[in-house]
């Protein structure tokens, strides 16, 4: 990933790319050729306040385009847009990390940049959140719709210099009518970096995607007596809409690193074969929680054993992870076996702790745990 500064030679591109796709959260959704024509020349696209650049990514596909505006100020403001065919692969958070390592490496060293969103865009909230970002504003009614007529809460991210430098995040301190609380500055959990795809001998096992969906839709038909006997989740078949809305929010946790669901695929095919992750996360120790299921056609090759163990060792070794477990029911002979083979040892069961995936009835759970 790189930003390429636009030069005025390539302003019909420019055009294109803001005439051909559509921007939903900003003022003008749809903008005509001739807006952008005239904010051209009038030197809203490159001038001494304003430098306009491109996205790209390894490929070098121009993915998104981004605007940094007031650069004769000490607090920069930037406007990102990421094209909709690209919009789901992670490209946003990672220019944004390139427009404050912009931003921050200018020789006026300034203190301050920051950004601005509806507040129902969630997939860019999520983005500032990723990249470390802290929410400082909530303005309501204060975003205009032209398109809707409707106004709609605005919100605020920003970052320090200081932030910036030290790889840490301030929370802002909202009650400051009381006495001021001192509180430790720390690592935000969405500044961890860490691979979100990441290989073991047969496996391709990454972080969730858009059009995953109809692939997991199909392995949760093909399994879902299997399923439903131990994930609440499958006790009943969901449509495609539920199953890409699922993908997106795992999407969402995953920039925010609330919980890491990661999708499994066969090197040499391509094919999905089914979830697993780490779930329950306390990034405080840090801990985490495996779980998985297995397509029912993929059983009996030891695909799960092998993702399992190398979650394991991810855990350890990219999340510093203290901590790994592996949890589930006393009579999930499967499931207990993938955690004997790595030979997780059973630190107890918890009786009567949890409900059957149907919710009718109380059952044991086992805990698996391996610690660094």
């Amino acid at each position: 990933m790189r930003l390429t500064e636009w030069t005025m030679e390539e302003q019909e591109q420019l055009i294109h790319f803001m005439t051909t796709n559509n921007w939903p959260f900003h003022g003008n959704s749809n903008p005509a050729r001739e807006i952008i024509e005239k904010t051209i020349e009038e030197g809203g696209y490159e001038s001494d306040e304003v430098k306009t650049f491109w996205v790209e990514n390894e490929d070098q596909v121009k993915v998104g385009i981004v605007k940094v505006f007031d650069l004769q100020d000490e607090i920069p403001v930037f406007d990102l847009r990421i094209a909709e065919s690209h919009r789901g692969h992670g490209y946003g958070p990672a220019a944004l990390r390139k427009v404050a390592e912009y931003v921050f490496s200018l020789p006026e060293e300034k203190i301050r940049v920051e950004g601005h969103t509806r507040q129902d865009n969630f997939a860019m909230r999520k983005t500032f959140e990723r990249v470390g970002f802290v929410k400082e504003g909530h303005l309501r009614k204060a975003w205009f719709s032209p398109k809707e007529k409707s106004y709609y809460d605005a919100i605020t991210y920003g970052m320090t210099r200081e932030d910036y430098l030290q790889g840490t995040t301030t929370p802002v301190h909202w009650d400051d009518s009381q006495a001021a609380v001192e509180t430790d500055t720390q690592v935000h959990p969405a500044m961890r970096n860490f691979p979100d795809a990441f290989e073991s001998e047969r496996l391709l096992i990454r972080a969730p995607r858009l059009e995953d969906a109809e692939h997991i839709l199909e392995s949760i038909k093909m399994s879902h007596k299997a399923l439903k006997a131990w994930m609440p989740w499958a006790q009943k078949i969901q449509t495609l809409d539920e199953t890409t809305e699922n993908v997106r929010l795992a999407m969402a946790d995953f920039i925010t690193r609330k919980d890491l669901r990661l999708h499994l695929f066969l090197k040499e095919t391509g094919e999905f074969i089914g979830c697993s992750g780490y779930h329950r996360i306390n990034w405080q120790i840090p801990k985490v929680e495996i779980g998985y299921w297995l397509d029912s056609r993929f059983e009996g090759k030891g695909y799960m054993t092998e993702a399992a163990e190398r979650l394991t060792e991810f855990a350890f070794e990219d999340l510093g992870a203290r901590r790994v477990e592996i949890r589930c029911d006393t009579d999930n002979v499967r499931s207990r076996a993938v955690a004997e083979r790595l030979k997780f040892p059973l630190e107890g069961i918890l009786i009567k702790e949890g409900l059957s995936a149907d919710g009718k009835l109380v059952r044991d759970t086992c805990v698996y745990a391996k610690t660094k």
